[in-house]
């Protein structure tokens, strides 16, 4: 019984995203009944489906990240897109000073070496909201700020190219393999973060934390500890989102490298079903969320709506999903589903309850008649 709840509980959370992404499918289908149709080139899987997961990875990854900080520290990172230009700088100086022969060996030595890059700025957030007590969408905005600048610098004022076979392979595709590499690395991610959460208590204690700090410690959980290592988590995230985006890209561009980003992954987030004042939270909904938004962005163009006028329509969008999602909305709703229901329970009991009373009339004549 107690699994059924949770199931259900889920399904509650999950019933906004999916909504979303079936209406999405609908207007695709209205458009042209071949939306689903997926073709082989060069020995690779394209489509619109597969299109969408590929240009979703990076922002799948920060959402992710993104649910973990909001979950704990009751705030968002808004310095993630920053944060990926930054490690992913660091990767492409790394592979570059390597020489011309960089081996598969030198591409992962690049990435470990971003990931700690990544670490290094997830202490340095972690350290601001957790022991500063510092708002995090406020700590997180000095790199918003300059971490742009630091990218370039790092990059020496230039926009490096990756010319190798193998940076290639991993922003396009494996030849033999026909899923895209990215894709794939994206779901070796999700795996590894569904194995974490549910090997381990992580979720339990960002929740706890979360929900109430206070009432966390008197249970033993470090809500400082907690806060800080979702920050560490988000810095290995924008690590790997970063590392996607630029070998996808084939060179790196620290002033438009996933550029607004934050904004998406934060719409995931709340799409997704996760409340942005923290505790609970579903990672899977984060992930519908972040596919959701891209086929949104696919839907437009495919509407031919220019990419500017994207903006307005996307915003018009955000703002229905908010007022659907907000809780003055959701209770209401609420009321009018407890209200039909008790409505239909009252028409249900009189229609069964009718010939009984009948019966349980004659019955009470019939006794009187004999009495």
């Amino acid at each position: 019984m107690k699994r059924l709840k949770a199931h259900l509980y889920n399904l509650s959370y999950l019933f906004l995203p999916l909504s979303v992404l079936m209406l999405l499918v609908v207007i695709n289908l209205i458009k042209g009944a071949n939306y689903f149709n997926i073709t082989m080139v060069n020995g690779a899987f394209y489509g619109n489906i597969p299109n969408i997961l590929f240009g979703a990875s990076e922002l799948v990854i920060l959402s992710i990240g993104m649910t973990l900080v909001t979950a704990a520290s009751q705030g968002q990172d808004i310095g993630i897109g920053a944060g990926a230009a930054i490690t992913s700088a660091v990767f492409v100086q790394f592979v570059l000073n390597a020489g011309n022969d960089v081996t598969l060996l030198t591409i992962l030595a690049g990435f470990f070496i971003s990931c700690v890059a990544g670490l290094v700025i997830g202490i340095f957030n972690g350290t601001l909201v957790s022991v500063f007590k510092v708002q995090p969408m406020v700590a997180t905005l000095i790199l918003f700020m300059g971490g742009r600048s630091i990218a370039f610098m790092i990059d020496g004022k230039l926009s490096p190219i990756l010319a190798n076979d193998i940076s290639n392979q991993i922003g396009t595709v494996i030849p033999g393999v026909p899923i895209q590499t990215p894709i794939i690395l994206t779901a070796v991610f999700i795996a590894i973060v569904a194995v974490v959460l549910r090997t381990t208590n992580l979720r339990l204690y960002v929740e706890s934390v979360g929900i109430n700090p206070s009432a966390a410690r008197l249970n033993g959980i470090n809500p400082k500890k907690i806060i800080f290592l979702t920050f560490l988590i988000m810095g290995v995230c924008t690590a790997v989102a970063g590392f996607i985006a630029v070998n996808k890209a084939g060179r790196h561009d620290s002033v438009n490298l996933l550029k607004f980003i934050m904004m998406d992954a934060i719409l995931a987030v709340a799409i997704g079903g996760n409340s942005l004042s923290g505790g609970k939270f579903t990672i899977t909904g984060s992930i519908i969320g972040a596919y959701t938004i891209e086929m949104l962005n696919r839907t437009l163009l495919r509407l031919e709506v220019e990419t500017e006028t994207i903006k307005a329509f996307k915003a018009v969008f955000i703002i229905i999903l908010m007022i659907i999602a907000s809780p003055v909305v959701r209770v209401f709703a609420r009321r009018v589903l407890d209200k039909t229901r008790t409505i239909l329970v009252s028409i249900t009991e009189r229609k069964i309850g009718g010939p009984n009373d009948a019966v349980v009339s004659n019955t009470d004549t019939s006794g009187k008649k004999e009495g």
